[in-house]
Order: structure tokens, then C-alpha cells, then sequence
């Protein structure tokens, strides 16, 4: 057993598919089967369980993963400090991001550090907030990107964007030559007259709302839950509902030709994303490169403009 051969392991077994493990760590798909199998093989131990959906760890490779975690991160300190008098950015991070994000960033994010850190080595994993912040705490994440997270002693969070909630609708027909329909901004009361597609309970969205919803004593009408936030956009644009979404999660689509974002407003209601790390130890070089990037990376999103006034009201309230 070589580290080479735990690093592959630990990253197919945290991104559940030898694929995605092949794009992130830039390696053919067979030959990091192969090294896997070999480690199995030297181990006489089945540690993945491959299945129609990616894979699954066996009870010894969920033993060896925690170990493998816990060697990479020394492996990586070790290297970080060996560095850290020359301020130079090597060893291994984990970055984490929520689904809604995940799709948008990890390419470019791994198009940097390959161009700007060619040192270094990635991980990314995908998380709900609550996960991620939990994963933070315990080793498992340096560095990760959560929707308004609550303040824990163990964190370091640094807000980096404010984005207005909208009422994502299919956009109206309009006749040959007329001007797009106007995304005029919606009082939340009004709301409880849409079937909503909307992200489960969990999700920071879905706790929004039905904070809010409480707030001004309403009930709304939850017509479908659903987590993925492009599926969601397929359910909208296919006229099973609106959602309500973030601009950014509009104006990554690929859609927003299709769809109308109407911000919500009285209250006007907003999501803060923000870097979150560990409060408990001193930041790399390598960390704070990557925090400069992923806050490049995400005030970079594309985001559906909100119509005048909406950004003057939202403050004056």
C-alpha cells in the first residue's frame, strides 16, 4: 500500500464515483480502477461495492477510508509546513460545496488550481451547510462554501455574497417584437398563490421559507420537493410549478431565456454565501490561495439583474 494509492481510494470513495475521482485527480478511468483493485487485492479486502450509481463503501472500507483521511491530512501538514517558510502553496486540500453550487464551480475550480497551483492537490466534496460545517470541524474539510451558516466557536466565516430569493416562473409568451415581460418584485403574502417546487426542509431555501412562511402566518402551497436545484429548473420550465431560487441559480441555468425571477420583496428575503474554515488552526499558503480563488470564483457567477429599486428597497428595509 502506497499513499498514491490511498489518495485514489479516499477520493473515489468521497465523490461515490471512479469518473468523477478520474476527472478530479486527472487520471484515466481504468488506470485509477486498476490502483484500487491493487489495493484491495494487497488488502484481501473488497473495499467498494460498484453499483448502477457509482459506489459504496464496504464496512472495511469505511474503516480504511477514516484511516486513509486522517494519514492524507498528516502527509499534507507535513508538506504545508516544510513549505510554509517558503510561503509556498503544496500539499492536499478538501474543498467543499453545497449542490447548487457544485455544477458551476468545480470545473473552473480545478482549472485553477491546475494553472495557478500545480503543486498542490484538490478534493472536492459536495455537502449540505450543516454537513459541511460538520466536516470542517472534524478534519474532514479545510475549506468550504455555506449558505448562511449559524456562528460556531470552530469556524472562521468570511461572508463573500448577498443574493436576493426570487419567484422563478416559466417566462410568458409574448408576441413577435414586444419587449421581455418585466420580473417585477413579489410581496412574500402573495407567494401562498403558486404551486412551489422547492428544496426539502434541509436545504437552506426550504428553511427560508418556511421560517418566513411562519413569520407572516401563512401556508404554502408545496407542490413538489426536490433537491437538485437543475431538476428543479427542468420542473419550472416544464410548467409543474414555480420554484423559488437564488439569481445566480437562475442565471447559471443555462435557461434564464425560459424563466422569469421576480424578487421577493416585504420581506425582502436574501442568502448569504460564505467561506467557512477552521477557527482552530494557523491557514496555510495553500489556504489562503484557495480562498482567494473560490471568492473570485463565486462573485464570478453568473446572476439574473434584478429590476431598478429592488437593491435600494431590500436595504432600506
Amino acid at each position: 500500500m502506497n499513499l498514491k494509492q490511498l489518495e485514489y481510494f479516499v477520493q473515489v470513495a468521497e465523490l461515490g464515483s471512479f469518473s468523477r475521482a478520474a476527472q478530479v485527480l486527472d487520471i484515466a478511468q481504468p488506470a485509477l480502477s486498476r490502483q484500487v483493485r491493487a489495493l484491495e487485492i494487497e488488502l484481501h479486502e473488497t473495499l467498494l461495492l460498484r453499483n448502477g450509481r457509482g459506489v459504496a463503501l464496504t464496512e472495511p472500507g469505511r474503516r480504511l477510508f477514516e484511516h486513509g483521511v486522517a494519514i492524507l491530512q498528516h502527509v499534507a501538514q507535513a508538506r504545508e509546513d516544510m513549505g510554509a517558510s517558503r510561503d509556498e502553496p503544496v500539499g492536499r486540500i478538501t474543498i467543499g460545496l453545497p449542490p447548487s453550487l457544485g455544477r458551476q464551480l468545480t470545473l473552473p475550480l480545478i482549472d485553477r488550481f491546475r494553472s495557478s497551483l500545480p503543486r498542490a492537490r484538490l478534493a472536492v466534496v459536495e455537502g449540505l451547510t450543516a454537513h459541511l460545517a460538520e466536516w470542517i470541524t472534524s478534519g474532514r474539510v479545510d475549506l468550504a462554501l455555506l449558505h448562511n451558516p449559524d456562528p460556531h466557536p470552530a469556524l472562521a466565516i468570511t461572508p463573500v455574497l448577498q443574493e436576493h430569493l426570487c419567484l422563478v416562473s416559466p417566462r410568458p409568451a409574448q408576441p413577435a417584437g414586444a419587449p421581455p415581460a418585466a420580473a417585477e418584485p413579489l410581496p412574500f403574502r402573495e407567494l401562498a398563490g403558486y404551486s412551489l417546487v422547492v428544496p426539502e426542509r434541509q436545504h437552506v431555501i426550504g428553511a427560508l421559507l418556511e421560517t418566513q412562511a411562519t413569520l407572516a402566518g401563512l401556508r404554502l402551497d408545496i407542490a413538489w420537493e426536490v433537491s437538485s436545484v437543475p431538476a428543479i429548473i427542468d420542473l419550472v420550465c416544464a410548467g409543474y410549478g414555480h420554484a423559488v431560487l437564488t439569481s445566480s441559480a437562475v442565471g447559471a441555468s443555462g435557461r434564464t431565456p425560459e424563466l422569469l425571477a421576480r424578487p421577493l420583496v416585504e420581506p425582502s428575503l436574501t442568502s448569504v454565501i460564505c467561506l467557512a474554515r477552521s477557527a482552530n488552526k494557523r491557514p496555510t499558503a495553500l489556504l489562503r490561495q484557495a480562498m482567494q480563488i473560490l471568492t473570485e470564483l463565486i462573485t464570478a457567477l453568473p446572476q439574473e439583474p434584478l429590476p431598478a429599486g429592488v437593491a435600494g428597497y431590500a436595504k432600506a428595509r
